[in-house]
């Protein structure tokens, strides 16, 4: 068995909503949960299998935005993995969620080995990452706030940049490891290029230490954050298997990254230098510099084809066949409801794109039609002044909330499975090609008894059939409100 105050606690910090990534990628499913860099698995999947090591890593932690949570615990069941799920009530950047993750690791070993990870990173070999997580160990014991510097492969002016300094004293045992002279916000082309020529290494975003440490520093350079965080931590509930950090008190949290907060502020930081591959995904371009490509240099992913076309990223996630001719360099990335088409050199400005949409009042900017619920899904195919059709599919097991509308009557139509259908009080099991009618006002609830997924075509008709025309009396997810 491992000694136990050498396990590496590690912290997923999977918030974020991956706007440059649009239209795959939007505030309802945000890109660390989408199956981008590796087909049938998201990056945060990716991200917490790789510590499946139990020589090295104790049970992970996940800190998490609460819209996310369903998705966040159906994805670690799908991996097997269990974790401790922290809900932030708000978006508070990086520095906040660190002292959460220090806080948490503190109440069971102050001097716990805390390892800070992102969940939308791209790692193209888990041994070496476990590698110098194991090798940045000793660094962090001795009170060192350790960070992973990644070998650059090109010029990049997506990333920040560590220069490294003297050797770190103190350190036995993390061979190279070195002091930081300073961290570089993202450059411009030709700079990147010197800063890679003096030995800088890519700001990969992860940082290991002892809780005490961290703490110590936030309280001597962010006390703001550490003392809302703490509060937060202290004033949290549990819902089910989430942990619920204190809403008011995390609200108070300055909203700052770690890197500015901290990193860039304490004598105690210090860089391991790396070279597994990496990527942070943060644009389609991105994307495509990790995936792999046909003889044309094209990444082809889903329903599509391509001529005489090259070096181009073409992505379809929805039934629509989506083809390219005579184009080069470019991004084509089709759902069922949006379509973009960009340079690959452009990827950094779909963001302000997404912000457009938004101030536009365009529904596609944030909303997937298709769209995830703890108790599985369902997909808008149609709507109108009076009306929508909805696929909805329902987990075995899985049960809807008992709820009542009071502006649309609804008509359920099971196309596979049983469903158990509750309409006042009434129970009654719904089969293949059989239909339900739920009237406006009547307090229902679906649920899905069988061993398969329950599809059905709801069609819903009223004056407004909007999402928050929902009234829950009671659910077994704990969801409150429409």
């Amino acid at each position: 068995m491992p000694d136990a105050g050498d396990l590496i606690h590690p912290v997923i910090l999977c918030g974020g909503s991956g706007t440059r990534l649009w239209p795959a990628s939007r505030e309802s499913f945000p890109k660390q949960f989408i199956a981008l860099a590796e087909p049938g698995r998201s990056s945060f999947q990716a991200t917490a299998a790789r510590l499946h090591d139990s020589a090295t890593f104790a049970r992970p932690a996940v800190v998490s935005a609460n819209d996310a949570r369903f998705l966040v615990a159906e994805q670690l069941a799908q991996e097997g993995i269990a974790a401790d799920i922290l809900l932030e009530p708000c978006r508070r950047d990086s520095a906040p969620a660190v002292a959460v993750a220090a806080l948490h690791a503190a109440a069971r070993d102050p001097q716990a080995l805390v390892l800070i990870l992102a969940a939308d990173h791209a790692v193209g070999d888990d041994g070496a990452f476990v590698a110098a997580a194991r090798a940045a160990r000793a660094g962090a014991r001795a009170g060192h706030i350790m960070t992973l510097g990644i070998a650059p492969t090109h010029p990049s002016t997506a990333y920040g940049y560590i220069q490294p300094g003297a050797p770190l004293a103190g350190a036995a045992g993390t061979a190279g490891a070195r002091t930081i002279e300073r961290f570089l916000e993202k450059p411009d082309a030709d700079r990147a290029a010197s800063l890679i020529a003096e030995g800088a290494l890519w700001n990969g975003g992860y940082f290991l230490f002892r809780a005490d440490v961290m703490l110590e520093e936030l309280a001597a350079h962010a006390p703001a954050v550490l003392a809302a965080a703490r509060d937060a931590v202290e004033t949290a509930t549990r819902d089910l298997d989430f942990v619920r950090l204190g809403e008011a008190a995390f609200a108070r949290a300055p909203q700052i990254s770690i890197d500015y907060a901290v990193m860039e502020r304490t004598a105690r930081a210090g860089v391991l230098p790396v070279s597994f591959p990496w990527s942070d995904i943060g644009t389609w371009g991105a994307l495509w510099e990790v995936l792999p490509r046909d003889a044309d240099g094209n990444a082809l992913r889903g329903r599509v084809a391509v001529r005489n076309t090259r070096n181009s990223l073409v992505h379809a996630s929805g039934e629509i066949l989506t083809t390219v001719v005579g184009l080069d360099d470019v991004v084509v990335v089709t759902t069922d409801d949006a379509v973009l088409v960009t340079n690959r050199s452009a990827g950094a400005e779909v963001k302000g794109l997404v912000e457009a949409l938004r101030r536009r009042g365009e529904p596609e900017a944030d909303a997937h039609r298709l769209m995830y619920r703890p108790w599985g899904s369902y997909q808008r195919i149609d709507i109108g002044a009076r009306f929508q059709v909805k696929r909805i599919t329902v987990k075995p097991g899985g049960r809807l909330s008992l709820q009542k509308h009071h502006h649309r009557a609804e008509h359920w139509v099971v196309v596979r499975g049983t469903a158990e259908v509750t309409v006042d009080g009434a129970v009654r099991l719904v089969h293949e090609n059989e239909a339900a009618y739920l009237p406006i006002g009547c307090v229902h609830r679906l649920a899905n008894p069988g061993k398969i997924p329950l599809e059905l075509i709801e069609v819903q008709v009223g004056s407004y059939t909007g999402e928050d025309d929902i009234i829950r009396i009671e659910d077994v997810y704990g969801r409150e409100g429409g």
